[in-house]
């Protein structure tokens, strides 16, 4: 059904401007890394940045010149089958071991995978849920 990953995301707020994602995503590709998945978000005033990258520690390094606090959170990385129904199982599944999703954000505009980024409120419940049943 889906594979789950234990990963790390870098987490940081930004005034909330014009130029901000590009400042942020400029200095990232600078360093040569690669961007897994973001996510950013207004929050009035501020953004939020959720970035998860092949190398936390470098791409940290390379956002410092930001001047801003950045934090790294566990997440999981679900890998599933870009098909209906395939979140509301992964849900669900979540749901029926009594974990809460903190945050989540997906992609899956085509092709044959989607990949969902969730933070939970128990990630070791989370990735026994989501491991595929042996047959």
């Amino acid at each position: 059904m889906a594979k789950a990953t234990k990963t790390k995301i870098l987490s940081f707020t930004l005034p909330n401007k014009v130029g901000q994602l590009a400042a942020a995503a400029e200095l990232v590709s600078a360093a040569k890394l690669q961007v897994t998945a973001f996510c950013a978000a207004d929050m009035g005033n501020s953004a939020e940045f959720l970035v998860l990258t092949d190398k936390n520690v470098k791409a940290a390094k390379a956002l410092a010149s930001l001047g801003v606090e950045i934090k790294e959170e566990d997440v999981l990385a679900v890998q599933m089958s870009n098909k209906p129904g395939r979140l509301a199982k992964m849900a669900r599944k979540l749901a029926d071991a009594g974990v809460n999703i903190r945050r989540s954000w997906a992609t899956a505009y085509s092709g044959k995978t989607a990949t969902c980024v969730i933070q939970t409120s128990d990630d070791a419940k989370a990735l026994a849920a989501l491991k595929p049943k042996k047959k």
